[in-house]
């Protein structure tokens, strides 16, 4: 066992599937999940999920095989955890691990790492900016849960984050090289975050507030007209409005030539930004005689990384721990 003292920071996020064979169990993970989505009475969430991933998988690999066969999510977030666990050994002994809510490394498997290797303090920092208990709040759950089994003290959360000076400094560099790149000079900016059943707003989920203080922050320092949209429902409930399909609709009847498309409930690139933005909005754009280019996801942009070394510092600062 390593030597007591360092702080462990876990990373939380989705996870996807890392072969086209990962895509049903990953799916079943996903609607197991009655945070996300409730189906039935408790008993029957399981045998549900087990038959809409088996009925969904068929479909979700061809999606992901015309992105490579797989998500580059996990890649990229060990790529994020490598370049702040970077930047952190400047402020101590930090070391700086992933947990995947639907996929491997699972949260439990790595806070069991995280507990052989003796930390004295463990931080979960979520990689959504943007608060809903369908993602943070059903992660972070994961987290304290594995947390309590394992024993382990001095277990604390990153706040939600959703207009971080960092993140939108991030954020406008990706735009401005976005913007520069277009062929007008004022392209409309079509923002696009992961839709939520309504009834999750209704009952007070903080969502869109934090999705609309993000844009608000950004869009400060531009000029450009913007609209935003709900992209990646299912099911038979009632979703936020509008779909990103439908503004795409809307912004070309209008006239609208050149969009900028900004996915900003994400900060890693997988299938929501390489299939569903790069791929079939594109499409959909193109033949209703608009063009749609995207703005880079935040990856391991440097500005961005520093914005959650700065997190990290602000929590562990006040939890008293440096």
């Amino acid at each position: 066992m390593a030597a007591e003292g360092h702080t462990a920071v876990v990373l939380l996020n989705l996870g996807g599937p890392d072969s086209l064979e990962a895509v049903r169990p990953f799916l079943y993970n996903l609607f197991s999940d009655r945070l996300i989505i409730r189906l039935g009475p408790p008993f029957m969430q399981k045998p549900l999920a087990w038959w809409i991933a088996r009925k969904r998988a068929p479909i979700s690999r061809g999606y992901y095989e015309q992105i490579g066969g797989a998500s580059p999510l996990g890649i990229i977030t060990q790529g994020q955890a490598a370049s702040l666990e970077s930047r952190m050994r400047e402020h101590g002994d930090f070391r700086v691990y992933v947990g995947m809510r639907y996929w491997k490394p699972s949260i439990e498997d790595t806070l069991q790492q995280v507990h052989h290797a003796g930390a004295s303090r463990v931080l979960a920092l979520s990689l959504y900016p943007q608060y809903s208990i369908a993602t943070t709040g059903s992660s972070e759950a994961s987290f304290h849960k594995a947390a309590k089994r394992l024993g382990l003290k001095n277990v604390a959360a990153v706040p939600p984050w959703p207009t971080h000076p960092l993140y939108i400094d991030a954020l406008e560099d990706l735009l401005k090289l976005a913007v520069g790149n277009s062929d007008v000079d004022q392209p409309h900016i079509l923002f696009s975050a992961h839709s939520l059943p309504k009834s999750f707003i209704d009952e007070g989920d903080p969502y869109v507030d934090h999705i609309m203080a993000t844009i608000n922050a950004l869009m400060d320092r531009f000029d450009n007209p913007w609209s935003i949209g709900y992209q990646s429902r299912s099911g038979p409930v009632e979703w936020l409005e509008p779909s990103t399909e439908e503004e795409i609709a809307r912004l070309a009847a209008s006239g609208v030539k050149e969009v900028v498309a900004v996915p900003i409930s994400f900060v890693s690139d997988h299938i929501e930004t390489l299939y569903e933005i790069d791929i079939l909005y594109k499409v959909l754009a193109r033949d209703a005689g608009m063009r749609l280019t995207r703005t880079e996801s935040l990856n391991v942009h440097p500005v961005f990384i520093r914005a959650l070394e700065g997190l990290v510092l602000t929590t562990t600062r006040k939890e008293g721990w440096i």
